[in-house]
């Protein structure tokens, strides 16, 4: 696998070809109507179509779940969506915080933000805002946020400690997060592993689910649960790219799981900060 920053530019040079065509041509490419499913970035995502605020032009149909359907938003709350795309999780979100709530999304990928606020302008919301940065240091003050969210991206963040130690220093005390992301139960295939490819699909960059689960626990958050969980099957037409047909056999005879979990958790009420340093200002 690639060093951090290269994985980094990887993903913003995708995802910034992605941000440039809409969703039925990024559909099409992939596992839509075209049939064939030679990219991983869209066959797992859910349908967001009956959703409270549900604004098309902002789905790319990149997720791996619907994390503002679980995260329990309320009118008035400061809700940050980290890897906020085209503003989709956003837009969905400010329909439950309301006129006097604030969203904030939050995205590398320049691209992304230039559309999420072209689609924001539209929308005439001026209670929705993106910024560019990056998870492992966001460009937030501690105790900002009641909510966060956030929708099959932390898994192509290489410091996944880092990542929830921001969610902690951002989120207030008693402030909580619902977070949809790909998980594995057993080793991926050494070649589908260390493809740069299947790390932008959010496959090889995942990691095991109790590790997972354990960096949450181990940040300091409570109240941890799965709200949804669901199996991802990669088609063979995919597998077939990186492994061989005996190699294929094997994965398919194996117990390897790959998993779309949505996860709950909050930050204890007495807690002003993470770890010592984790407040500085940004």
């Amino acid at each position: 696998m690639e060093t951090s920053e290269k994985l980094k530019q990887l993903v913003r040079e995708k995802y910034s070809e992605i941000a440039l065509q809409n969703k039925e041509n990024n559909m099409a490419s992939c596992c839509g109507s075209g049939g064939c499913s030679t990219e991983v970035y869209n066959i797992m995502s859910d349908d967001y179509t009956t959703q409270q605020g549900y604004n098309p032009d902002a789905d790319l149909g990149l997720g791996c779940g619907i994390p503002t359907e679980y995260a329990d938003m309320k009118e008035g709350d400061t809700v940050v969506d980290l890897g906020s795309g085209a503003g989709n999780d956003c837009f969905v979100a400010r329909s439950f915080v309301g006129e006097s709530g604030k969203v904030i999304g939050i995205d590398m990928t320049e691209a992304m933000i230039d559309k999420a606020r072209e689609n924001a302008e539209k929308l005439h919301f001026n209670n929705v805002e993106f910024r560019l940065g990056e998870i492992e240091k966001m460009p937030l003050t501690a105790n900002k946020a009641d909510v966060i969210v956030s929708n099959c991206v932390l898994n192509l963040v290489p410091d996944k400690n880092k990542a929830f130690q921001e969610i902690f220093r951002v989120l207030k005390p008693g402030g909580h997060f619902s977070i949809s992301d790909v998980v594995l139960v057993g080793d991926l295939p050494k070649n589908l592993r260390e493809a740069s490819e299947m790390y932008a699909g959010c496959v090889s960059g995942a990691i095991q689910k109790n590790e997972y689960l354990a960096i949450i626990q181990a940040t300091g958050f409570t109240n941890i649960k799965i709200q949804k969980e669901k199996v991802i099957n990669l088609p063979d037409d995919i597998l077939n790219a990186y492994l061989s047909e005996e190699e294929l056999k094997l994965y398919r005879a194996s117990k390897v799981g790959i998993f779309s979990i949505t996860v709950y958790a909050s930050k204890p009420t007495e807690s002003a900060c993470c770890p010592p340093g984790c407040c500085d200002p940004k």
